[in-house]
């Protein structure tokens, strides 16, 4: 479960403001900062009624192509293994008893290949939202205000402080088919995204994306697999 922190600048609970120039700038930049910094490790923790499932890997924002293990919690064991997706494919490992970590180098078999659902399943809806938390350019500053983009607290993500900003959502058709109300970010200082959490319309719990958990690792295709340019 994620705790989110409301502080004013005097230290007291506050509510949704309008957001600074500073504020716009590093909102706008937060997923160009991830594609620029090539790929970046993540922690996706997807909650549901029987448990839920935690992926733990790395995205490469340059091919759009994540990479990592597949966790269940509780009683939703069933789809724990290796994961490898793009923007239209899933890939699947099975595995009874998986790795903490993917090993660097992906498997060469055993692999299950499907399309990647753009609605109506709850793990392919984050893996797309995931995906979309980088672009090759900024977005558009003066048009992020329109949007109700607005601020929200501040909180300490993995020892980092962050302005707690809600904005729009990761622009792709498969987020937006997939996302019920606002996408947040925890933003550093810099414009480094540190944590993301989302709703996905067929679950009552936010998914929640932790950036830096661990090292990055470059994500190698599985083979068979051509990344997007």
């Amino acid at each position: 479960m994620t705790v989110v922190v409301l502080l004013g600048t005097s230290g007291g609970p506050t509510g949704p403001r309008a957001l600074t120039s500073d504020e716009v700038n590093r909102l706008a930049i937060t997923r160009f900062l991830n594609y620029q910094a090539g790929g970046r490790a993540v922690t996706i923790t997807v909650s549901n009624t029987d448990g839920g499932l935690v992926i733990t890997g790395s995205i490469d924002y340059r091919t759009h192509t994540g990479y990592g293990v597949v966790h269940g919690n509780g009683r939703d064991t069933s789809s724990e293994g290796l994961i490898q997706w793009t923007a239209t494919t899933v890939l699947v490992h099975p595995m009874t008893d998986p790795p903490a970590a993917a090993p660097a180098s992906p498997p060469t078999s055993g692999w299950h290949r499907r399309p990647l659902r753009t609605s109506g399943m709850t793990l392919d809806s984050s893996l797309a939202i995931a995906l979309g938390l980088g672009s090759d350019r900024p977005d558009n500053a003066a048009l992020l205000p329109q949007s109700g983009a607005s601020w929200v607290g501040r909180d300490k993500v993995n020892g980092h402080q962050t302005d707690i900003v809600n904005g729009p959502d990761a622009d792709t058709a498969a987020t937006k088919a997939s996302t019920s109300g606002t996408v947040r970010y925890w933003i550093g200082s810099d414009g480094t995204m540190y944590r993301v959490q989302a709703s996905i319309a067929s679950e009552p719990q936010p998914v929640v994306f932790d950036f830096d958990t661990r090292k990055y690792v470059p994500v190698q295709p599985v083979p068979g697999i051509t990344p997007a340019p």
